[in-house]
């Protein structure tokens, strides 16, 4: 039987000096407020009620168990507005994970947004190009590429797909020119991230052609902002998702080469700990970033052929 609509029930019925109508101020058949109570005084090992031709009243034991169950119940109807006044205005810390890149370019300009709607919550970006371990390192939501996550405890969202292009900046096709063929990347100054997979490796597509082309950076690095900046600079051919060069090739900053070959893509995650039942600040900022990236149809823009799509 519920605990709970037994207690109820023991504490209607004391005030109203009737189970028929605590019955129905439950909701109740007067055949299972009598099972109801029953299974109560069975539980306890003692008679809460005593039943005479005149009605119910409350036992001694009932008087005492009465007043334990209504503060209990009240402590519980207090519990429940309190977590639902929470859901609708969120509190705490959030801690959210993500590369320099994304942080910069997709998690902050996000934050006026979020901070303005649920004032309460104080938003802690920890930038890193490694994945923390979400339970250890107390993160609330992740941003990651991978497909799926070792740990069971951990719930994968897709956010969105990315190409991974070539670009140089238009100081450097001046100079040297944009090459027409992936093998001429073999002898260009190329900037390289070296957390990728395998990352002098390339497996370029167009359509049934695969070419696999081997690549020696000229500059090497962990962090795509790094290889942004040298590639702004002309000092080469950078390689990096398009998530990270798209603003500047749509202001013509950088200009992307070989663009009709594909490169493996990339998959944007939101990760967090599988719970039952999400906190409201983990809840309220996953909605607001996937809301923010429908609207902008980042997915069309980062992974269309034609360089830049409005």
């Amino acid at each position: 039987m519920d605990r709970w609509t037994e207690m109820e029930l023991l504490v209607q019925t004391a005030e109203l000096g009737s189970m028929t109508r605590a019955a129905e101020a439950l909701g109740l058949s007067n055949a299972a407020a009598s099972r109801h109570l029953g299974a109560l005084e069975r539980r306890i090992g003692a008679r809460l009620m005593q039943r005479s031709t005149r009605g119910l009243t409350v036992t001694e034991v009932g008087a005492d168990f009465y007043r334990s169950c209504k503060s209990v119940l009240a402590d519980l109807r207090d519990a429940e507005a309190t977590a639902g006044a929470t859901a609708l205005n969120p509190t705490g810390t959030l801690r959210v994970t993500a590369s320099l890149s994304f942080s910069v370019h997709h998690i902050v300009p996000l934050l006026r947004g979020y901070t303005s709607r649920y004032p309460n919550v104080t938003v802690h970006v920890e930038t890193a190009n490694r994945y923390y371990d979400l339970i250890d390192n107390n993160i609330d939501v992740a941003i990651r590429t991978r497909e799926f996550e070792n740990d069971s405890s951990t719930t994968v969202r897709r956010l969105a797909t990315t190409r991974r292009i070539l670009a140089a900046s238009p100081g450097y096709l001046d100079t040297f020119g944009a090459p027409r063929t992936v093998e001429e990347l073999a002898n260009r100054p190329i900037l390289l991230y070296t957390y990728s997979n395998n990352p002098n490796e390339f497996a370029f597509r167009r359509q049934d052609d695969v070419r696999n082309i081997h690549i020696k950076g000229l500059l090497e690095s962990n962090d795509g902002q790094v290889l942004r900046a040298a590639a702004l600079d002309g000092m080469g051919i950078v390689v990096q998702p398009k998530y990270i060069l798209y603003d500047d090739l749509v202001a013509g900053r950088l200009v992307s080469v070989l663009d009709e070959w594909d490169l493996p893509r990339l998959t944007i995650n939101i990760a967090f700990q599988s719970r039952r039942h999400l906190s409201a600040k983990v809840r309220t900022f996953i909605d607001f970033l996937v809301e923010h990236f429908e609207q902008m149809n980042y997915e069309r823009k980062w992974t269309s052929f034609d360089g830049v799509a409005a």
